[in-house]
C-alpha cells in the first residue's frame, strides 16, 4: 500500500506563484509513477500533471504547459507542483495519485491510478 498526503493549497491571486507537495509513504522503494489531478466545482476530475517513477519524464495537460513543473525528491519520497502565472480556471481541489508499484507509463485516465491523496483546495481569486 502507498500513502499519499497533499500540502500547500490555499488562496491567491491571478498571477501569483504556489508549490504544491505530496509526501508518499509506504511501497515506493523502487519508485512509482505519480501524478496531480485537479477537480473544480461541478466538473470532472482532470489529469495536470504526471512525472515517472525516476522523474525523468513528465506529461502536462496542455492549458498548464509552459507554466506548471512536476518534479520529484526521492530522498524525501515528495513530488511537487510548481505552478506559476495562476489564474481563475486554476481554481479547484488538487489530488496527487500514484499508480501501483512496477507500472511504467503516465497516464491521463484517473481510473489508472491506485493510490490517491485526500485533496487540497487551491483557490485563485482576486
Amino acid at each position: 500500500q502507498v500513502q499519499l498526503v497533499e500540502s500547500g493549497g490555499r488562496l491567491v491571486q491571478p498571477g501569483d506563484s504556489l508549490t504544491l507537495s505530496c509526501a508518499a509513504s509506504g511501497r515506493t522503494d523502487n519508485g512509482i509513477v505519480m501524478a496531480w489531478f485537479r477537480q473544480a466545482s461541478g466538473k470532472e476530475r482532470e489529469f495536470v500533471a504526471g512525472i515517472s517513477r525516476g522523474g525523468t519524464a513528465t506529461l502536462y495537460l496542455d492549458s498548464v504547459k509552459g507554466r506548471f513543473t512536476a518534479s520529484k525528491d526521492d530522498a524525501k519520497n515528495t513530488m511537487y507542483l510548481q505552478m506559476n502565472s495562476l489564474n481563475f480556471e486554476d481554481t479547484g481541489v488538487y489530488y496527487c495519485a500514484g499508480r501501483r508499484p512496477g507500472v511504467l507509463s503516465i497516464l491521463r485516465g484517473p481510473s489508472s491510478y491506485d493510490y490517491w491523496g485526500q485533496g487540497i483546495q487551491v483557490t485563485v481569486s482576486s
